[in-house]
């Protein structure tokens, strides 16, 4: 692994955190399938709030991940599909949550045994 100074390990736990976020995450993987407009998105990813989503998609269209398309309709229609970039991503996003799932159960476990300390 290559030598970083501080900088550039402050940079790269920036990036991290925008990127890998909790909502980032499912937007990655729900746009990897095809492009989605807003309210497709909030399907996708039932539970995140409008202002979450929103926040989400502005953090990975800046960092490059996704872009945002005006389609010329009536009415106008926004579109977000994943980038290159985004897509660069896409075996990372998958073997994450790929780890959550096939792991929950242990985690459920150590949490249990946590709590149930004096």
């Amino acid at each position: 692994m290559p030598e970083t100074t501080p900088a550039l390990t402050e940079r790269h736990r920036e990036l991290l955190d925008e990127v890998l976020d909790k909502w980032s995450l499912q937007v990655l993987d729900a746009l990897c399938g095809n492009p989605l407009r807003f309210n497709g998105l909030r399907r996708a990813i039932p539970v995140v709030t409008q202002k979450s989503l929103t926040a989400a998609l502005r953090r990975l269209e800046r960092n490059g991940m996704v872009e945002r398309v005006v389609i010329d309709t009536r009415p106008i229609a926004v579109e977000y599909r994943i980038t290159a970039l985004g897509k660069s991503l896409q075996d990372l996003v998958d073997a994450l949550l790929r780890w959550t799932t096939t792991t929950l159960h242990e985690v459920d476990v150590a949490r249990a045994r946590f709590d149930a300390r004096p």
